[in-house]
């Protein structure tokens, strides 16, 4: 094979030995195949018009139908995830909290959107510290009240609707008002989730939701109606959002986080009643000739994405094979550089001066990059020092994200976009169930212990103060900013790394969306190398540890949905780990 040059320019002396190096291992192919194995073969789907890719085809068809009654991208988002808070209630819902990026065309501008939970007012710092002085156990921390963040959703999408929508309100509630009275087919993801789920059938009213009287889970196949919902997105479809944050539906919502007997929360109706949604200013890089546009703080998604790309912007990405050594390596490598620096600085920027714009200086980039070497895992990366760094902030934070959410992408017919992750965090969240939805746990996403060496951490508990987050919807403009994509995926923390690899595949490996996203999912979040179990990847087990790298093979159920422009319009891909579709007119 000929050897290629794998630096797209010249640096240093120490990154000219790198490439030199990477030159060795370049051929390392392993003759991985380019698709996860043992998943469900797909094709791109492909659509003149518009499109829509979500979990679960009864959501997809919701905003199909809102899209062909002359509905904006945002009309559709409503009317997805409405269904979405139904059919998939693990994953997302009105009782979370979510991120939007939207794409207008007839002006060229991207505008973020930014429905994340908050602390309530009488939250404290310490507030998941046991009486130890020890950080709670996780699923301690969750199961109650304690973790339950005032929810975001609904007054980001109306927020959304007031800008952008052009159907009524409404009229974007009636697919999930109709099946929630007719019913949906509970589906074999929902149904294995509820099987195996140790703390949902000791809430009341979850118990009699997702169980039959003998204990029993509700089957695959059985029809399903949620009457109280149905109730519920009817006070919101006719009052607006304030049919949920205040009234009725709020003073439920307090009773239930309030009456826990052993890890109640300090929600009030104050809390709900005063939540904002707020418009923030993208995040965007370049990677090759690419613009990239994601989420800003509160969500470090789109910061550390880009930092990814910025660090990998330094070498020759395209001349790795999918699935190789040299890939995993490199790609793991400049991903633990981003995750040391995502976890010492990145939180809610209305309460941290967080150096955003020092961790995407394309110099200091350099400078990372320059630390990885091509035949040695730097094991645990250190985080770096950005220009703007805040001194007084120095505690590692390593907060554990769960990796439940949804993601779903929506292009309409005049070319609008809308890239939006919605989660409850973990899988079921709290596992309160009010009204017929499901409360979040999203508290839990900050940092347990509020300080470090006796500094605070970024991200620990404030009240009004919206956890750190990982969800990353992603848009990709073209060197002439026409938007070429569209792209997300749930996964807590691990989300990052899905949303880079699928990311690389498209403008590195020159794939289609769905061959991006059925690519093995593996990275490094600044722990263990992670290589999904069951794909081709666990043959890269024993080279990656001569390397010097500790490997994890596990699940890596990420939900990629994603659209890219073609020639006569979109095509869409849809995670085959998962559920969901893509479909287009």
């Amino acid at each position: 094979m000929k050897t290629r040059f794998l630096f797209l320019k010249p640096f240093s002396l120490a990154i000219l030995i790198i490439s030199l190096s990477l030159t060795a291992v370049a051929d390392d192919l392993n003759h991985a195949p380019e698709a996860a194995t043992g998943l469900q073969k797909r094709h791109d789907v492909f659509a003149k018009h518009a499109m829509v890719v979500a979990a679960n085809p009864l959501a997809v068809d919701a905003g199909i139908q809102m899209l062909k009654r002359g509905g904006s991208a945002v009309d559709a988002a409503i009317a997805v995830h409405m269904v979405l808070t139904l059919v998939e209630p693990q994953s997302s819902g009105i009782g979370g909290g979510a991120f939007m990026l939207y794409y207008q065309k007839n002006q060229a501008k991207v505008e973020t959107f930014d429905g994340r939970e908050t602390a309530p007012a009488a939250a404290t710092p310490d507030m998941f510290i046991g009486e130890n002085d020890m950080p709670l156990p996780f699923y301690d921390a969750v199961i109650g009240g304690k973790s339950v963040g005032v929810p975001g959703d609904l007054r980001m999408l109306e927020m959304a609707h007031k800008r952008h929508g052009k159907l009524p309100w409404a009229t974007l509630f009636g697919p999930a008002i109709a099946l929630s009275e007719k019913g949906f087919a509970v589906s074999p993801r929902l149904h294995a989730l509820i099987a195996r789920d140790k703390y949902l059938p000791l809430q009341t009213a979850s118990r009699e939701y997702f169980y039959h009287a003998d204990g029993s889970p509700l089957k695959i196949g059985e029809n399903r109606k949620n009457l109280q919902l149905a109730r519920v997105l009817r006070k919101v479809a006719k009052g607006g959002a304030n049919a949920f944050y205040t009234g009725k539906i709020a003073k439920d919502i307090v009773a239930t986080v309030q009456a826990h007997p052993t890890n109640a929360g300090q929600m009030t109706e104050a809390d709900l009643a005063n939540y904002k949604a707020k418009v923030r200013t993208a995040v965007c890089g370049s990677y090759r000739s690419y613009k990239l546009c994601g989420m800003p703080l509160p969500s470090s998604g789109g910061i550390t994405a880009l930092q990814i790309l910025g660090i990998l912007d330094q070498f020759d990405v395209a001349a790795l094979r999918p699935g190789s050594t040299a890939a995993v390596h490199l790609i793991s490598e400049a991903e633990r550089l981003a995750f040391a620096d995502r976890n010492q600085y990145l939180a809610d920027s209305d309460f941290v001066n967080a150096p955003v714009a020092g961790l995407l200086d394309k110099a200091y980039l350099t400078k990372r990059a320059a630390l990885i070497s091509l035949d040695q895992s730097m094991g645990k990366a250190e985080p770096g020092t950005p220009s703007g760094t805040v001194s007084s902030v120095l505690g590692q934070d390593n907060a554990l994200e769960l990796p439940s959410t949804s993601h779903f992408s929506i292009v309409d017919k005049w070319g609008n976009a809308v890239s939006m992750t919605a989660s409850i965090e973990d899988a079921f969240g709290s596992r309160h169930m009010v009204d017929g939805f499901l409360l979040n746990n999203e508290l839990t996403d900050f940092s347990f212990n509020p300080e470090e060496e006796g500094k605070p951490v970024a991200n620990r508990v404030e009240p009004g103060k919206r956890p750190r987050s990982s969800m990353a919807p992603t848009l990709i403009f073209d060197n002439q900013n026409n938007l070429v994509g569209l792209v997300g995926s749930p996964g807590g923390s691990s989300i990052i790394g899905y949303v880079v690899k699928t990311i690389i595949g498209i403008i590195d490996w020159k794939l289609t969306m769905q061959q991006a996203i059925d690519l093995p999912n593996f990275g490094s979040r600044n722990g263990p190398t992670e290589l999904e179990k069951g794909s081709s990847l666990e043959m890269l087990q024993l080279p990656l540890q001569a390397m010097g790298h500790t490997v994890k093979v596990s699940e890596a159920n990420s939900g990629l949905h994603g659209i890219v422009r073609v020639k006569n319009g979109w095509a869409g891909g849809a995670d085959p780990r998962r559920e969901g579709v893509a479909r287009g007119y």
